[in-house]
This record gives structure tokens, sequence and C-alpha cells, in this order.
């Protein structure tokens, strides 16, 4: 057995000890000392698998340690060699201790620095978040830091000596509070030495000097509760005094800025972007029940409790019009409350700023909100759930969004529409049923509790009261006339009504009067909580009262309702989002969303090209259009009422006279009208035409109730200038005085025209006989068609009436009453029984078609008469004064044709393309309008694509922001 001091064991621990210290001794197993083998063997981790080398050797090397030395007698024959390795051991020992001290020291200084880093940051999280107030200094305060006047700043601020006056007396307080527990403590436990001197003799003496303590331990009392209530008006009056200070320090900074010294971007504010999430949200409607479930303050109460008062004392100023006893607001009206320099109003859709400060603006602002309420309300209703956005900024305001509501009404009274109650009901529900709205509940609490409506349905809404603030307002006239003040106790504790609530608040809200500004009410409020028994006897607690405690409530209460729901409302909106992308990829892959805005804007441009597609129209077409048209719409006239007439006359002298005095009072009364009458039906049918021809050309069909809209709407506009009729009569009235025929071409045109007109006149009279003697013998019996006993009549008259025609080929135009009676008794010798007046009728018709066979016959032989005419030649057979009437009105067609063409082309198709921008500009700012002409699930779907995308854009920036002011 070797010694545990000997060499050989120090060399095997020697070799351990550095293998856990890292150095390694590469040596063969065999040449070790047995004991070195011994100990490698046994804690190498062969016997037990869970134990290390490194680790074992460490832990015996330790043990050994612990061993007491034995200084070791040198062997034989060694001396100083021994004597040296010993030392060397020693010094190899002290080596190691050193090392593991360097470590310790070195794992000490690291394990230091940690920890000292750590509490740092626990101390910087400590301290408050001022970025919040970073929009107060701006970026170029730093910049000018040596033009600010420090020394007057400071002096701005308040004293040390000051700020000592306001606080109490707190020796006195103690001395108090000390004489206070000692006359409790005496109440509560007796002394059994005095009870018995009680019972003795002196009781009366003794009895009257407790009645003395007990007055003066009363008077006490009251006086601590006077000191108390006015060492906290004391500081609620140091507080306010440093907030008006902080306000002016705010604005002269503020106003460096807008002097123009540095220019920077100012960013949205974190409510003004929460608020435009809730502008947005309000003209949402989408299929997939995607809710607005984003808080809000949601301002209820009956009517004239005071809801619009204190939404004006949160707000800093007057901002709604009022009125006594009536119906004021008319329609829900969102306030954007935020902290910025100026005190101003602005509505959502306008960029008027109204200055809060002046009152000719605040009555401005009064005004048109009134406006906007009454244009909201539609006709036959009362109120409206079209919601009013306004934001308002100003010096110390809290921010919160609030949306004052109609009030609740309990009975329809005359003038009002008779579902106003229910509507009222169902715009508050509206509003109240969003599990995250918060509810501000106002009370009046200068009525009975008992009359009060909105108590019942904020507790419908919101049984549990977990987002519910009560506020009783007008508590200075409830203090007045109420007999027990006790019930005004029980309201702001919760005790009276069954409705459940967050918190319990008392206002006032001023005197009633109109003209009353902010600060007098403030000063109002301020002083009456100060006398007023009820805080005084502790009925209500100094935290329930002034408006100003319920707005820093309401705000926070807001804020935290705000943080944690927007982002799961949020996660919705992106839900939402995912439905409707998968809905339109799966129905319109190949289109792009257009919402009804760019469809519009594409319909706008389909349409104008349309227009201008008409100044495209060729002179000739227009002509031909025109003369063709014109010719219809006159031809009855010119043959009834001119030729007619003129040719029966049977002599040229007064057939031109005829012609002359009739064309003359045609064109003074009549053709210049039609003329014009055609020129803009012509127009209309060409501007149509051209609508739908594009129409056919891949057109999409979204537009056609839009594009037949404008079209109905444009041509209701547009009217004809009137200026060029005189015109007009006057080219028309020198074109039919013309009777000079230059040329042949002329003269057969001439006959053509007159033929064809004679010819259709003669088609239409041959077709009025045969519907008047029904269908000839072949017609009988290939069709087994009868005559009517009437038919059978007309026919016999007819025979009998061309037999006299026949005898009588020059005969007039008019029968002779002689004739009538000779045909009239011909037909009854046959069994006829006839009337005169169907006699007459009937030869007008046989007449007439003689004469236009006549008349043909005579244009075909003066087809060769225009040298007899050319030649003023006089023969009865080559007299053709009527081809020279059909040929004035040809040329009068042709003329008028080409004038109607220009005034077309120049000024009626400009003036129509004006119109229809005109009525596009309109269409354009109407959104109703467009909603009714852009319909389909497609553009809804769209619409819900870009309003879903927007909110959840803009959450995810509030959030952003939100996350940035945590």
């Amino acid at each position: 057995m070797l010694r545990v001091g000997s060499s050989a064991a120090r060399v095997a621990c020697r070799n351990l000890v550095s293998s856990n210290m890292g150095v390694r001794f590469r040596l063969p197993l065999q040449k070790l000392h047995p004991l070195s083998r011994a100990i490698h063997h046994r804690y190498s981790g062969n016997g037990n698998p869970h134990r290390t080398p490194h680790r074992t050797a460490a832990r015996y090397f330790t043990s050994m340690s612990r061993l007491p030395m034995r200084p070791s007698k040198p062997p034989p024959r060694s001396g100083g060699h021994r004597y040296q390795q010993q030392r060397n051991f020693w010094v190899a020992s002290l080596a190691a201790r050193l090392l593991r001290l360097r470590y310790i020291l070195l794992g000490t200084a690291v394990g230091g620095g940690y920890t000292a880093k750590k509490t740092y940051e626990e101390w910087k999280d400590m301290l408050p978040d001022f970025s919040e107030y970073n929009w107060v200094i701006p970026d170029f305060v730093w910049e000018l830091s040596d033009q600010i006047d420090l020394d007057k700043l400071a002096k701005a601020l308040p004293e040390m000596e000051e700020i000592a006056k306001l606080l109490p007396d707190f020796e006195k307080i103690g001395e108090n509070f000390t004489f206070l527990k000692s006359l409790l403590s005496s109440e509560t436990s007796g002394d059994p030495a005095l009870k018995a001197t009680d019972s003795s003799a002196g009781a009366g003496h003794d009895a009257s000097d407790k009645q003395y303590k007990k007055s003066s331990d009363k008077e006490k009392i009251d006086q601590l509760q006077e000191e108390l209530l006015r060492t906290q008006l004391k500081y609620q009056r140091m507080l306010e005094r440093l907030e008006k200070e902080n306000k002016e320090l705010r604005k002269v900074v503020l106003q460096k800025d807008d002097k123009g010294i540095h220019q920077r971007k100012v960013k949205k504010s974190l409510i003004d972007l929460y608020s435009e999430v809730l502008d947005i949200l309000s003209d949402y409607d989408a299929n997939y029940n995607t809710q607005d479930h984003l808080p809000r303050v949601v301002v209820v109460g009956d009517q004239s409790a005071g809801k619009t008062s204190v939404l004006e004392m949160i707000a800093q100023a007057r901002i709604f019009p009022r009125g006594s006893g009536e119906m004021m607001t008319r329609s829900p009206v969102k306030v954007t409350l935020s902290e910025g320099p100026h005190h101003v109003a602005r509505f959502k859709d306008s960029g008027r700023e109204f200055d809060l400060t002046k009152e000719e603006d605040l009555a401005a602002l009064r005004h048109e909100i009134e406006l906007r309420m009454r244009k909201s309300v539609k006709e036959g209703q009362t109120v409206s759930s079209e919601t009013i956005s306004l934001s308002v900024k100003g010096p110390g305001i809290q921010r919160m969004v609030l949306v004052d509501l109609p009030g609740v009404i309990s009975t329809v009274t005359a003038g009002m529409a008779t579902d106003t109650k229910e509507t009222i009901f169902s715009i508050s529900k509206a509003y109240m049923q969003n599990p995250n709205a918060i509810i501000l509940c106002i009370q009046d609490g200068s009525v009975d509790a008992e009359r009060s409506i909105v108590t019942d349905l904020v507790s419908q809404m919101d049984p549990q009261g977990k987002r519910t603030i009560f506020v009783l307002t007008k508590v200075d006239l409830a203090e007045k006339n109420l007999a027990s003040p006790s019930r005004i106790q029980q309201i702001v504790e919760g005790k009276l009504f069954p409705m459940k609530a967050l918190g319990y608040f008392a206002v006032v809200t001023g005197k009633g009067s109109t003209g009353e500004s902010i600060d007098a009410i403030k000063d109002y409020e301020e002083d009456f909580f100060q006398n007023s028994r009820l805080l005084r006897d502790g009925m209500l607690k100094a935290h329930q009262v002034t408006t100003k405690n319920l707005s820093l409530a309401v705000s926070d209460c807001f804020w935290k309702m705000v943080r944690e729901s927007v982002e799961q409302q949020a996660d919705v909106f992106k839900a939402s989002r995912f439905n409707l992308e998968t809905e339109w990829k799966n129905n319109y892959p190949r289109l792009r969303e257009l919402d009804r805005n760019e469809l519009f804007e594409k319909a706008k441009n389909e349409i104008l090209d349309e227009v201008i597609s008409l100044s495209q129209v060729t002179p000739q077409l227009w002509e031909s259009i025109l003369q063709k048209k014109l010719w219809e719409r006159v031809s009855t006239h010119v043959i009834e009422n001119i030729y007619l007439p003129a040719a029966q006359t049977m002599d040229s002298g007064t057939f031109n006279t005829t012609v002359d005095i009739k064309l003359k009072q045609w064109t003074d009364k009549q053709l210049p009208h039609k003329a014009l009458e055609v020129a803009w039906e012509t127009l209309q049918e060409e501007f149509a035409r051209f609508m739908a021809e594009y129409k056919g050309k891949d057109q999409d069909d979204i537009f056609d109730k839009l594009k037949e809209a404008v079209k109905d709407e444009s041509i209701k506009r547009h009217k004809w200038n009137e200026r060029a009729m005189d015109s007009l009569r006057v080219i028309q009235h020198n074109a039919l005085e013309d009777r000079s025929i230059t040329d042949k071409p002329q003269w057969d045109a001439a006959i053509q025209f007159m033929e064809e007109t004679l010819q259709s006149r003669l088609k239409d009279t041959e077709s009025v006989i045969r519907d008047m003697v029904g269908p000839d013998w072949k017609q009988r019996w290939m069709n087994w068609i009868n005559r009517t006993p009437e038919q059978h009549v007309r026919n016999e008259t007819k025979n009998e009436l061309d037999r006299l025609l026949k005898l009588h080929d020059d005969h007039t135009a008019y029968l002779a009453n002689d004739e009538v009676t000779t045909v009239r008794k011909n037909l009854e010798g046959r069994g006829v029984e006839v009337d005169p007046v169907l006699i007459k009728d009937t030869w007008h018709q046989l007449y007439r078609r003689h004469f236009l066979q006549k008349a043909l016959t005579h244009c075909n032989l003066c087809k060769r008469g225009f040298y007899y005419y050319q030649r003023h030649f006089v023969d009865s057979e080559l007299e053709c004064n009527d081809v020279v009437l059909f040929w004035r009105i040809q040329r009068m067609l042709v003329i008028t044709a080409n004038t109607l063409r220009q005034q077309l082309t120049n000024t009626e198709v400009r003036r129509l393309e004006k119109n229809v921008k005109e009525v596009l500009d309109d269409f354009g700012e109407d959104m109703e309008k467009k909603t009714q002409l852009i319909t389909g699930r497609r553009v809804q779907l769209a619409e819900d694509l870009k309003k879903v995308r927007e909110i959840q854009e803009k959450l995810e920036a509030f959030i952003e922001a939100l996350h940035k002011e945590k």
C-alpha cells in the first residue's frame, strides 16, 4: 500500500486535477502507478454509469485534501531530490488554489454586473411614461433652448412657500384625530369605577357635565369634517391653478411652432386614428355578420335630463343647440374629444374649424349642427339614425369618443311622427347592445326617480352593470326640493334603482340659463358642493362629484375597454376580409375589384365617348335623316291642306293663288316648330342609337340602368335654342317663294317626288276603300270571309257612285244635294237603306282615288313639259303647276335639313355633351343615386372588400400606436 503523501499518489492526483481543470496528460494507463489505475478504474464511471470521471475524481481529490497530512521521511538515497519534489507539490497546490480564486472573482463580477443591470431596468420601468406628452415639446425647442428664458419660466411656477401655505396643519389634525380616537374609545368601553360613582348621590351634576361633553364633542367632529372638506378644496384649487398654468405654457410652446420657426409633419393622434375607424364603421354594412363591437361612450337618458349639458361640460364648450322642453337632439352625434393647443371643433366632412373661445363661432357651430340634424331627418319622421361626426380639441380635454343619442320619451306629442318613441328605443338599443360600449346613463335628479324610463332600458342591455356609469344631474335642485336628502344617497349608492353600474356620480350643470359659460358653471358647481351638506354629511364621496371627476373616470374606463377589445375586433375583420376575398375569387376570377365609385368613373368615360361619337356623323347622313323625317311629319298637311284643295279648283290662277296663301300661313305658324321638333327628335334617336351600339360591343351590362338614366335626364334638361326659329322661318319662307326651276334634272326630280307622294297616298286611299266595302268575291271564296251588313251597304253605295263618276269624269269634289237624293233612291229601289252621311263619306274616298289617278296621269304627261315651262308656253294639257309646287316643297326640305344639320353639329351636339357631363357630375355627387343605378352582388362585394381592408389597415395602425404609447 502506498501512503497518501507518497510521490506516486501525488502524481496520480495531479493527473486527475489537471484533467478536471482542462489540462489533459495523454499517458497510457499501463504506465500509471497501480494506485492511479485503481482510482481511475473506480471513479472513471465504469462502476456507476451516472458518474463522470472528472466529477468523481475532483470529489475524490477533495476528500483526500481533508485527510491529515504527515510529513514524509525521505527514502534512503533520495536526499535533496525528494525535498525538491515535495516543495514542487506545494507550489502546484498553491497555484491551483489561486486559479480557483480567479474563477470565483470572475463569476462574482459577472453576476454583480447582471444584478446591477436588472436593478436599473426595474427602476427604469417604475418611472412614468412621458411619451404621451412628447407633442407638447417639439424638436425645435431643444434646438432653440438658448432663446427660451428659463428664469422667466421658473418664476412662473409656484413657490414652495405658496405650496406650503396650501398644506394643512398636520400637527393640529393629529391632535384632533387623537382626541377623536380617545372619544370613541371612551364611548365603546366604560370604567366600572366611574359607573359605580354614577349611581351615587352626585348623579345629577355628572349627567349635566356629560351632556356638555357630548355637545362639545359633536362640535369638534363637525369642525373636523369642515376642515377636511376645506383641505380637499384647497388641493382642488391648487391642482386647477397648476393645470391652468400648464395650459398657458403649452400654448406658448405650440404658438412658437405656429409662427413658422420650424415646420414639422404633425402625426395623427391616437384618438383621431380610432375615430376614423368608427367613422368608416358607421357606413359599413356587410353580409358576414361582422358587427361593430369597438368601444365608445354612449350617452343615454330621458329627454331634458341634461345629457347634452354633461357632454358640453366634458367638452368644455357650449356646442349643442338647446331649447326649453323640446327635442333638440334629433340624430346621434359622435364627438371625438382629444387634447390640443387650441380649443377648436371641426366636422368630419368639412375643413372649417370653429374657434370655441369665440361666441360667434360657437353660435355658428350650434346652427350648423341643428341644420345637419334637420337635413338628416327624412320627410314625415322626427328623428334619424344618421350619425353626425364632430371632433373637439382643447387643452386639458380627456381623450375619448362619445355618442350623444336622442332623449328617451314616454309619450309622442303633437308634431311628432307616430313611431318616434319606437325609433328612439331602436337607435338606443343598437348602440347599447355593443358589448364593449360604455353606457353613460344620465338621470335627472330634480324629478322623481320613479318617472325614469332610461334606467329600465339600460338594465335590460347591461343587467350586471359591468359597463354602465350612472350620472345624477341637477343635484342642486334635488337637494333643494327633496324633503329627504338620504334619497340622493340611495341613488348614488345604487340602492334605489334595480339597475347596476360600475360607478355613480353626482354633477351640477348650471342654473338652467342658456347664456351661462362653462367657467361660470364650473364655479357654480364647485361652490355648490363646497357648501352642500350632501358632501359635508358624508352622503356623497369627494370622488363622486363634479364633471371633472366624471370625465376622468369615463376616459379611464374607455381606454381600458379599448385596450381589452381592439385586437379581438381586428381579428374579426381579418377573418371577414378572408371570407370576402374568397367569394370574389370564386365568383369573379377575371374581374378587378372595382367599387361603386370606380365603376361609376368607368361608366362615365364610356358615356362621354358615346356622346363624342355624335360629332362623327357625316353631314350627308344628318341631312338625309332630317329630310326624310321632316317630310314624314309635314306630308299629310301638304297633301290634305294645300295640294288637294288647290288642285281641285280646276283653274291655274286659282291653284297658284291658293297655294301661295296656304304656304305663307303654314310657314308663319307651323313649319318652323315642326322642323325644330324633328331636329330634336333626330338628335335623341341618334344619341340612343349610339348608346345601344356601344352596349353590344362587349360592354358591361352593370351600367345599363345608369346609361338609361343619364340619357333620359340629359334629354330632359336639353332645351333647343329658340332663337334659331326666327332665322329658320325666314329661310323656309324664301325657299317656298322661289318658283324658278333652272334645269331639267331638278324638273325630273320634282316629278319623281310628286309621283312617289301621290302613289303613296293612292295606296292609302285604296286600302281605306277596301276596309269600307269588305273583301271582294275572290277573297270571300279563298278565305271563306263574308261581308258585314255595313260593308254590304258600303259596297252597294260604292257601285252606285262609281257609275256616277263614269258618267261625269270632270265632276267636282262635292256631291250636290239632288245627287245625294238620286243615289239614295236608287239604292232604296234595290232594297238598300242608306244614310246621306254614309253616301258623302263614301264619295269622299272614291273621288280622292279618282283624283289621284288623274293626277298621276297628268304627272306622266309633265315629264316632257319642261321645255314648255321654260318658255312660258300656255298649254292646258302641259300646264304643270302641281310639279312646280312639289319642287318648291322639295327645295324647302333640302334647305331646312341643311340648316338644321348646321345647328345640330355646331351647337346642339356640344350643348348635349355639356348636359351629359353635368348630369354625370350631379350623379357622381349623389351617393344615393349611384346606389340606385349601380347595383348587384358584384358591386356590394367590392364595396365590402374595400371597407373591410380600410378598417383593418386603420385598426392595425391604431393598435401599433397604442402599443407604442404603452
